[in-house]
């Protein structure tokens, strides 16, 4: 059997990482659906505690996910996801970039100049990386 997944990233403010994300991929936010929030809060379904206002659209408190812009059939989503706590240990598990065409440098750059943080260049044999955190401090890699 196979199956689909999505990523999912814990976040101490996880509508902004989107953001963030969403702009490093080309990728898109996935919209709110204010008047879906509304009837599940009217209907006591949940709580205005369980929401929250983003560059002034109401959305869920507990975060936001991103999908590729085209629609992709198979591309996975990638949902960040509210916890109360910042992180502390190195990911398990992380994002590989690949920049295709474009300069690894240059593409390194922007991240940086947007709030990422350089921490290592990695070589093994012909592969060659830049190891990098985003601004919540989680690690990703940006190579060709």
């Amino acid at each position: 059997m196979t199956y689909s997944f999505q990523l999912t990233v814990d976040s101490t403010a996880p509508h902004d990482l989107a953001d963030w994300w969403a702009e490093t991929l080309g990728w898109e936010v996935e919209p709110s659906d204010e008047q879906f929030i509304e009837r599940m809060v009217g209907a006591g379904h949940a709580s205005a505690e369980d929401t929250t206002r983003h560059r002034g659209v109401l959305v869920w408190r507990a975060g936001a996910a991103l999908r590729h812009p085209e629609g992709l059939p198979g591309a996975p989503r990638v949902l960040f996801q509210l916890v109360p706590e910042d992180k502390v240990v190195k990911n398990r598990l992380h994002l590989d970039l690949r920049t295709g065409e474009d300069d690894v440098e240059a593409v390194v750059g922007g991240l940086v100049a947007r709030g990422a943080t350089r921490l290592h260049d990695g070589r093994q044999g012909p592969s060659v990386w830049v190891t990098m955190q985003d601004p919540q401090g989680n690690e990703f890699c940006v190579s060709r």
